[in-house]
C-alpha cells in the first residue's frame, strides 16, 4: 500500500563524531520511502556531510513548506535540534533511533520496515510535546533569544565556586539559592539533566515544567513543579563565569544582573509513534526498569 505521506525529509546527523556514519542507513531507509509511492528529500546538512546526492536536498524552511512528514535517523539529540526548528511549521517527526537512549528517537534502525510500514498508512499514535522560550536580558536588552524542549540550564564556570540566583514566577519572589546551577526542564526533558540532578518524571501530558536546583548549598531547596502558563525569571547575583545553556545545543555567557526568562512557546513538537506506543514502555526499557524480575 502506498503511504499517506507524499513529501517525506529524511534528517540525519550532521555534526560531530560519526556524523557521516549514517549514509548506509540513510539511502536504505530512502528505498524504502521511494518504493512505497513517497517523494524523497534530505535535509541540505544531511546531504552534504553523508554525500547522498541522488535526492533533492532541502533547506529547514522549505522542508517546513513543502513536505509532510519529517524521518529523523539518529539520536535524541538531532531530533532536539530538528525539533525546536520545525516547530513553528507543524510538520509531524518519526524518529529511527541510531544513538544511545533513544528517548524520543524510538525506532530501533534494525526493525524500521516493518514498524514504519503501518505507520505510513496512517496507522499511529501522535504525541505533542511542549517547548520553552527563553531569553536572556541585560540592562533592559534581548541580547539572546532560543527556543528549548529538554531544559533551560543556568550554570557556574568549570573552575568557580557557586552561583548565587534569585528565581521569581509570575513575578513574584521564590528564593536565593546559592548552588552549581538551577535547571527548568520540560516533561521532556525530566528525564535528562533534570533527572541526573535528582528531579521526578513528568508524564509528557502534564502542561508544567519541573524547576531543579544542581548540588544546592541549602539542602531544603528541593525541585519543584509549576503549570507551565507561568514565567519563571532567573537573575544572575553573584559568582564568576555563569552560563545559560538551551537543550545544551546554545549558550550563552551571563553577567551579575543579568536575567533569564522562560515562558512557554506557542509551538510544540509533534512526534508520531507506533500503534500502542506507552510512554512507560519508554522508561521501562531505557531506565532498565524490572531488571533481574522473572
Amino acid at each position: 500500500m502506498k503511504s499517506r505521506f507524499r513529501h517525506v525529509a529524511l534528517i540525519g546527523k550532521y555534526q560531530g563524531a560519526g556524523a557521516g556514519s549514517s549514509k548506509a542507513a540513510l539511502e536504505d531507509i530512502a528505498h524504502f520511502l521511494s518504493d512505497r509511492g513517497c517523494e524523497v528529500a534530505l535535509e541540505k546538512d544531511t546531504a552534504q556531510s553523508s554525500g547522498i546526492a541522488h535526492y533533492p536536498a532541502l533547506d529547514v524552511a522549505t522542508i517546513g513548506t513543502q513536505c509532510d512528514l519529517g524521518l529523523v535517523v539518529g539520536g535524541d539529540g538531532t531530533m532536539l535540534g530538528i525539533g525546536r526548528l520545525l516547530a513553528s511549521h507543524g510538520v509531524p517527526l518519526i524518529g529511527i533511533n541510531q544513538g544511545r537512549l533513544g528517548f524520543i528517537t524510538d525506532i530501533p534502525l534494525d526493525n524500521f520496515r516493518a514498524t514504519l510500514t503501518p505507520m505510513l498508512q496512517g496507522e499511529y499514535e501522535e504525541d505533542h510535546r511542549s517547548l520553552m522560550h527563553a531569553k536572556v536580558w541585560r540592562d533592559g536588552h534581548c541580547v539572546f533569544d532560543a527556543l528549548a524542549m529538554n531544559d533551560v540550564v543556568v550554570n557556574r564556570g568549570a573552575t568557580s565556586g557557586m552561583v548565587e540566583l534569585r528565581v521569581e514566577v509570575d513575578g513574584h519572589f521564590v528564593a536565593n539559592q546559592r548552588a552549581d546551577g538551577l535547571i527548568i526542564a520540560t516533561p521532556t526533558g525530566s528525564t535528562a539533566y533534570a533527572l541526573s540532578a535528582g528531579g521526578p518524571l513528568l508524564h509528557p501530558s502534564i502542561p508544567g515544567w519541573v524547576l531543579v536546583p544542581i548540588a544546592p548549598h541549602t539542602l531544603s531547596n528541593r525541585p519543584i513543579v509549576l503549570a507551565d502558563p507561568v514565567e519563571i525569571a532567573i537573575e544572575i547575583v553573584a559568582g564568576r563565569d555563569a552560563s545559560a545553556n538551551f537543550d545544551m545545543q546554545s549558550l550563552a555567557s551571563l553577567l551579575h544582573g543579568d536575567r533569564i526568562t522562560v515562558r512557554r512557546s506557542q509551538h510544540h513538537v509533534r512526534f508520531l509513534h507506533p500503534k500502542g506506543w506507552s510512554y512507560f514502555d519508554t522508561l521501562r526499557k531505557k531506565l532498565h526498569w524490572n531488571e533481574g524480575v522473572a
